[in-house]
Formats: C-alpha cells, structure tokens, sequence
C-alpha cells in the first residue's frame, strides 16, 4: 500500500507539481514536492475511505433524513480544501521549515532537543507505538484547544459555525471558520514542535485523527457500547453538538478519546441522538456559502472583541 501510495506521489510530483516549479522558477521547493504531493494524496485516500465507510451506514441507519442537503455540500467543499486542497501542502511546508529553524536556534545555544524515541529508547524499534504516543498527545491537545474554544466568547464566536449545522454528517468536521484553523494550525504546530514530531508524520498524524472525528461527526444512529468509553462515538460527540449543549458551556469536547473528557468530568454518555445545531447562531452560519460563513463569523469575532459584553448568536455562560 505504501508503494502504491508513492508511485501515485511520484507521478504527481513529476507530471504536475515540477513543471509548475519549473516555471515560475520555484525550485529550491522541489526537494519537498514530493512530500507535498504524499500528502494530498494521503488526504485523497482518507476522504474516499471516509466515504465509502460513512455514506452507507448514512444511507441505511441516519438519526434523521433531510428532504434537502443543499448545506451539506458547502461542508463537502470544507473538506477537500481542509484534507486534499492547499491547506494540507501549507501545514507540512510550513512545518517542516519552522522545524528546521527551530532546530537550528537550539542546536546553536548548544542544545540538540530530544525526539520521543530518544527519550524512550525502546520506541526507536516500535514506530507504530510511538506514532500512537504521538496521537495520544496531539489528542489531548486539542481536548484543551476545543475546550477553551467554548470557554471565550470571541473565540466561540468562530467556532460556532462549526455548531451552527443542523445537518451534521460526516463532511461537517472541517466546516470550521479560517480564523478558528488558523489558531488550530498554530496549536498543534507548538505542540508538534515541542514534541519533536517529523515533519511528514505530522500531517499525517493531523488526518489520521481527522478520520476518526469524521466519522464521529457522522449521521449514523450508532453507539459502541462498551468500547464508548475507549473511542469516541457518533452518539458520544452528537451530545457535544446537540442543541442543549450549544454555547459557552457543553459536554463531550474529546475528538478521538474519550479518556479525557472521563478524567476532567466533561463526559456525557447519555443513550440519547439529540437534534443538532445552535439556535443563536445566524442563519447565515447554518446554511450559507462558504464566503457568507467566513463573512458572518468574522464579523461576530470582530463583534465581540469590541463589544465583549454584549450577547451574540451561540450561548450565554450557564
């Protein structure tokens, strides 16, 4: 599979990618297209997997049917741009150069900073482990980032587009307003920094964990029993963007594990499928186009910056 993989990459790099290098002069860049080309293809394959799983189980066991899904499709375009379009080549591009800065300013101060193999020796012969430690980390991560996403009122302002879909299915984990990426992006590069992730695993590691959420964000009447409390669940995350939970204050902020909304008392193993959505959100925010979603959110960010007393579409603390 990883062959495959590479030989698509290669031809892509070699058919596509140089020529364009090649002309607009752009070839001190042509030593990383192939590792640009590996990860969009990689994402292509995670969004096809993710269909061929979720549109099935979608079709044949759906907590509700839509007479329309006309605001699906803007989450479709969020996809491909977040998993196969520029945003994926911009994250390991730029991760892989700030790496390497980073590596440089420490390892001239006389420190060569440690990778997690270095730390954990017997990780050296076990990639497969260490690439789980590494998700693991990067999880708990964004528990955090999730959590204080609803924890500041100019902040849940951009995250409440994610919310504001009534449709959720498993296209609408990347329907996410380009600031609320932005700080996303930034989140996770610190802490990949920190951690000594290489650079090709990172991106990686970003859409493994996406698969997951994808399919937690699915509109199948599923639960996983006792496995719930091990991975998260489409009925498990549902709870977090269920109508009641919409706002300041919710349940359930775990992408992947649910282990750490167990250990900070944020978890809600509730056996109900709630209706989705936030019902302050703009109408805008629920079923625009994606410029109308990026103006809206931008403009309620922008809002409560200003006005950081006054009430805006997404909740009131409780």
């Amino acid at each position: 599979m990883d062959r495959f993989f590479s030989n698509l990459a290669g031809a892509m790099d070699q058919y596509a990618v140089l020529p364009i290098l090649y002309h607009f002069h752009w070839m001190e860049w042509d030593d990383l297209a192939f590792g640009w080309c590996l990860v969009s293809i990689y994402g292509l394959f995670a969004v096809l997997a993710t269909y061929a799983i979720c549109w099935p189980a979608e079709k044949f066991f759906p907590i509700e049917r839509w007479a329309s899904q006309k605001a699906v499709l803007t989450d479709v375009f969020y996809t491909f741009l977040n998993r196969v379009g520029v945003i994926p080549i911009i994250t390991f591009l730029l991760f892989y150069q700030a790496q390497s800065w980073f590596t440089g300013i420490v390892v001239e101060a006389g420190f060569i900073p440690p990778t997690l193999d270095e730390l954990i020796p017997p990780l050296l012969y076990h990639p497969i482990l260490t690439f789980f430690i590494y998700a693991l980390i990067l999880d708990y991560a964004d528990y955090w980032r999730h959590r204080l996403s609803h924890s500041f009122r100019a902040w849940y302002a951009l995250h409440a587009l994610h919310h504001a879909q009534r449709q959720m299915s498993f296209w609408s984990d990347d329907r996410n307003h380009f600031f609320d990426d932005a700080i996303s992006f930034l989140w996770f590069f610190t802490i990949g920094l920190i951690i000594g992730i290489p650079p090709l695993q990172f991106p990686l590691l970003i859409l493994g964990l996406r698969f997951i959420e994808s399919f937690s964000h699915a509109n199948i009447k599923l639960s996983f029993g006792p496995l719930e409390y091990l991975i998260v669940s489409p009925r498990f995350h549902r709870l977090h963007h269920g109508l009641r939970a919409a706002g300041r204050v919710s349940c359930n902020y775990g992408a992947v594990f649910p282990i750490w909304d167990i250990l900070h008392r944020t978890a809600d193993f509730s056996p109900v499928w709630l209706p989705t959505g936030d019902a302050k959100a703009p109408e805008a925010l629920a079923t625009g186009s994606y410029l109308e979603q990026q103006i809206c959110g931008a403009k309620m960010f922008f809002r409560a910056l200003i006005a950081r007393k006054r009430p805006l579409g997404g909740g009131q603390p409780t």
